[in-house]
């Protein structure tokens, strides 16, 4: 079945049950997965899905029906449903599709589907290897497993303004969680690679290295008394403060007036040199699409550009609030409206080096491990449980745990220092990163 055609149907479906204007967006496709522990297949998953979403403006009244069949034979049915729902919501004066949608790009140059499917013995062998490495690591006591996993997804979306486009993308993961120590005094940590392409995947052996030693050196956490002292992020932490950063320059919360950041447009919000950059764009990247949740073009958008914030992330609803422009960051899935969201979300390297940026700290902490979201949207006041390593003369010490990290984001944003170790790995990626003066709440 052509995926395009058979939408199209459906928004002429929702034209002739009263629909001004609809758009529909369908997702499909499939995914296998292979877990193994202590040299045994202990599961085998495979699953397959098709999501389909219709929603229908009547005026500036709208309403969003969710179905698991792209059935032609129910399309009239279904359009029934979605515009009788549209009839009796409250008006939205900002909901609407886009005035005048251009072509869909092409998705080849960002290279998104690997051609092989690798099969199970092949996902088998990435989990096993995995596991046997964190297994060899001296210390290492007892593993919660490996896993490896392979998906494939198509996403269409059509308009009925004229937009109709459509991509399909492939993804590739492993994981591996190492225990360490015995009774009560076990530790557990972990490490994964994702990719889009087999080949971008990391070397499942080292993988399992790191998680085995990682688990090993947290034997015997202490406590630290309560201080005032600077906070080192690993990088695999590092990416939840730009992950704060990209909910406060979200539109809609910016429309509501409910960031921290509503009023910080064109202003200093970072330390001098921090650039941060989002690129859908990026060849084989874990959130790259070629247009947005609401059939705009995406392009690379520099939102911070040294200390300086530039952009908000915008979809056609929060754009039309503040009178300005999508920025293309609209994403949705089939039974909700679209949002705004960042695709593939960076902060640029620094000069230094990790060890160069923790080399004058007396006394400090480096994070390895973060709990629980103690985050004030409308005032930035941060509050996190943590645990990690104490920093003694510049050095990696003793392993912490239970404990509480607190700041404000503004303060910390603004005493924000980066290293030079950016590796591209989560879709939210950021270097080893300093924050000045926070509070460590211990013993």
């Amino acid at each position: 079945m052509n995926l395009l055609e058979a939408l199209a149907d459906l928004l002429r479906a929702a034209r002739a049950a009263g629909a001004d204007a609809a758009d529909a967006v369908l997702v499909r496709g499939g995914s296998v997965s292979v877990q193994r522990r202590l040299g045994r297949l202990e599961h085998v998953e495979r699953a397959e899905a098709r999501d389909l979403g219709l929603r229908v403006f009547i005026g500036r009244r709208s309403a969003i029906v969710s179905a698991s069949t792209l059935d032609p034979a129910g399309f009239a049915e279904l359009a029934a449903r979605a515009t009788a729902m549209a009839r009796v919501v409250p008006e939205d004066p900002f909901a609407g599709l886009a005035e005048r949608p251009a072509p869909p790009a092409d998705a080849a140059p960002l290279d998104l589907l690997d051609a092989v499917e690798p099969d199970t013995a092949t996902l088998l062998a990435r989990a096993a290897a995995a596991e046997e490495a964190a297994l060899a690591v001296p210390g290492v006591t007892n593993s919660e497993g490996a896993e490896a996993s392979y998906g494939r997804s198509e996403i269409a979306l059509v308009t009925s303004v004229g937009f109709a486009g459509t991509y399909a993308r492939s993804s590739h993961g492993v994981s591996v969680t190492a225990l360490a120590g015995s009774g009560t005094a076990m530790e557990r940590d972990y490490d994964f690679s994702s990719a889009v392409h087999a080949g971008d995947l990391e070397d499942p052996a080292m993988l399992g290295r790191t998680a085995g030693e990682r688990a090993v050196a947290r034997l015997n956490p202490r406590r630290p008394k309560t201080a005032r002292l600077p906070v080192v992020y690993d990088p695999r932490v590092a990416g939840s403060l730009l992950g704060h950063f990209a909910s406060a320059i979200n539109g809609a919360s910016i429309a509501r007036g409910t960031s921290f950041l509503k009023d910080r447009l064109g202003q200093a919000v970072f330390a001098a040199g921090i650039t941060i950059h989002d690129d859908p764009r990026r060849k084989r990247g874990l959130r790259s699409r070629p247009f947005d949740g609401e059939g705009l073009p995406t392009a690379p958008a520099t939102l911070v550009e040294n200390g300086v914030l530039r952009s908000w992330l915008l979809d056609l609803r929060s754009a039309r609030q503040l009178g300005l422009a999508s920025t293309g960051h609209a994403a949705r899935g089939t039974s909700g409206p679209p949002g705004p969201a960042p695709s593939n979300l960076y902060l640029a390297p620094g000069a230094a080096s990790p060890a160069a940026l923790m080399a004058d700290i007396r006394e400090g902490l480096y994070v390895t491990e973060l709990i629980g979201m103690g985050i004030n949207g409308l005032t930035g006041d941060y509050s996190r449980g943590a645990s990690g390593f104490m920093i003694r003369d510049g050095a990696l010490a003793e392993p912490v745990a239970e404990i509480t990290i607190a700041g404000n984001l503004i303060e910390m944003f603004s005493h924000l220092r980066a290293a030079n170790d950016l590796r591209f790995r989560r879709g939210t990626d950021a270097p080893t990163l300093r924050v000045e003066g926070m509070t460590l709440a211990g013993a």
